[in-house]
């Protein structure tokens, strides 16, 4: 009876690790606060034809409207409903587009905010994205309904009800993070709706789940809601597949509260990453490229099955939730790249690729005054569509990282490496690094001062190669930089530091054809 009960629950973990990514991708998307049926066209138009495998979308749930400032891009993870609007469209919008991507086998990754209401600030009223009434001063949801039965405040110790102290594990997962509302999950009342808000998004057709704030839940409380989830829809996903749950915790070390509480239950965002990999491409504190050669667990992240890993994400590219100053953003336009194609050429972890939108910067103290302001928005406060430029960029602020040449081609890179081992390592012993995966792929970047000039080892068949970063491999020809790869495997590269773009990428798909020629 006992290996049957952890043969279940080996299964039950196994597939919550799944992302359920069909046609050999790899990589997730944040396309963050787009309007859903922009989502659907760019699932259909760009996505699908350039291998990316799914896209995490802003919380669908029915959030507080904040005027003071203007609609925050916060906002949205101040529910008061589990209703299916908010400012990226209406509950059929979303039903289309979930649809719609996966009709081109794009899953879809929902951003749930389960661990609390909003703030206890929130005022009454219905300044809500669907018009609902709620009244935050007494903790009364009547859409859900929840009342102030259902909120944690007499659990939490402290005596503003805050947290106050992250060593304090009960602080941390009973009290109010900057004065959210905090649900009691231990009520089988409060785990039974928000098991209805993820099941009907399940039904519709979702892949799985990002869920916020993990680390302010206790582990057996997500336990119990996990287990009750329903299977994916069998229209688009294998019977009996279980949702893909990845859950956002904050451990850079030093707390009591560890990302390993969370193994068991799906994979984990590793922050460490993101933090370390900006240090070491700024070359901050003496940090070099050449020290990567045990990049991943050997930097003591957590397991390569359990994370999902990203150059930056919404908040700390706005200086919250963590990281610091070393994290990269599309602010650093040069460095960013090269993390990315770093990122999605090495073989750790699960990648996400972040997609923006600008806003004016305004610094006072070393801190951004404007790190509030929501997505590009009409005087009416609704969300701008993502217009298209002739040269495929996005318009009227939306940066759209995903769409840079040099990204996604490192995500069709990861795809056709996918399941490689590291091979070939090559450095300088400063910052110059190379390295392949099997015999599928190479990338070789220079991030020091000077020009590299190496003969190196690739590990490709012989051959005339695209590289991918400065270009593309169309028409039977190249429209950036090639390589010639002899039939020993070895390659002539040189990378001058005053590029624009200091790495070179190549990989069987970018192989020409004998007969090929160049443009």
């Amino acid at each position: 009876m006992k290996l049957v009960v952890l043969a279940g629950l080996f299964g039950l973990t196994f597939g919550q690790n799944d992302p359920h990514m069909k046609h050999e991708r790899t990589s997730i998307v944040h396309l963050f606060e787009w309007r859903w049926e922009d989502i659907a066209t760019e699932c259909e138009r760009y996505l699908a034809p350039k291998g990316f495998g799914g896209v995490q979308i802003s919380p669908p749930s029915e959030s507080i409207v904040v005027t003071n400032p203007w609609q925050p891009w916060w906002q949205r993870y101040q529910p008061i409903s589990y209703n299916l609007c908010s400012r990226s469209g209406t509950e059929e919008e979303l039903k289309d587009m979930i649809t719609r991507c996966n009709n081109v086998g794009v899953n879809i990754y929902v951003d749930a905010v389960i661990n609390h209401m909003c703030g206890a600030g929130g005022g009454e009223g219905n300044h809500s994205s669907c018009g609902t009434y709620f009244n935050a001063h007494k903790k009364d949801f009547p859409s859900v309904p929840f009342s102030s039965w259902d909120f944690n405040d007499g659990k939490c110790k402290t005596a503003s009800g805050e947290i106050e102290n992250y060593n304090d594990i009960f602080q941390v997962r009973d009290c109010r993070l900057v004065s959210l509302l905090d649900l009691a999950m231990e009520k089988d009342y409060v785990r039974v709706k928000i098991v209805e808000y993820m099941n009907k998004l399940i039904d519709m057709g979702v892949a799985g789940f990002r869920v916020d704030a993990s680390k302010h839940m206790w582990p057996g409380d997500l336990s119990t809601i996990f287990d009750r989830l329903n299977n994916l829809s069998t229209r688009w996903f294998p019977t009996g597949s279980k949702p893909f749950i990845y859950q956002e915790v904050i451990d850079l070390g030093g707390e009591p509260i560890q990302a390993k509480e969370y193994f068991d239950l799906g994979r984990v965002t590793e922050f460490k990453y993101s933090s370390k990999l900006g240090a070491v491409v700024r070359k901050w504190k003496n940090e070099k490229l050449c020290y990567l050669k045990n990049w991943g667990e050997g930097w003591a992240f957590m397991p390569s099955d359990k994370a999902v890993v990203f150059v930056d994400n919404h908040d700390n590219q706005r200086g919250h939730g963590a990281g610091g100053a070393s994290v990269l953003t599309f602010w650093d336009a040069r460095l960013y790249k090269m993390a990315m194609g770093l990122m999605l050429a090495h073989p750790y972890g699960l990648t996400r690729v972040m997609s923006s939108y600008q806003w004016d910067r305004r610094f006072e103290n070393g801190k951004d005054q404007n790190d509030w302001i929501g997505p590009p928005s009409h005087g009416n406060g609704s969300t701008k569509a993502v217009p298209i430029n002739p040269d495929t960029t996005c318009g009227e602020g939306w940066v759209c990282e995903h769409r840079w040449r040099q990204i996604r081609n490192m995500v069709a890179f990861r795809n056709v490496v996918h399941g490689q081992p590291l091979s070939n390592w090559w450095d300088n012993s400063k910052n110059q690094i190379a390295f392949g995966r099997g015999s599928r792929g190479f990338t070789v970047i220079n991030n020091d001062d000077w020009n590299l000039s190496e003969t190196l080892n690739t590990g490709l068949p012989g051959g005339t190669y695209c590289d991918v970063i400065s270009g593309d491999k169309l028409s039977g020809g190249c429209t950036g930089k090639q390589l010639e790869v002899d039939k020993d495997g070895r390659a002539y590269f040189f990378i001058s530091n005053k590029d624009e773009d200091p790495f070179i990428a190549v990989h069987t798909d970018s192989k020409l054809s004998k007969s090929s020629c160049t443009l």
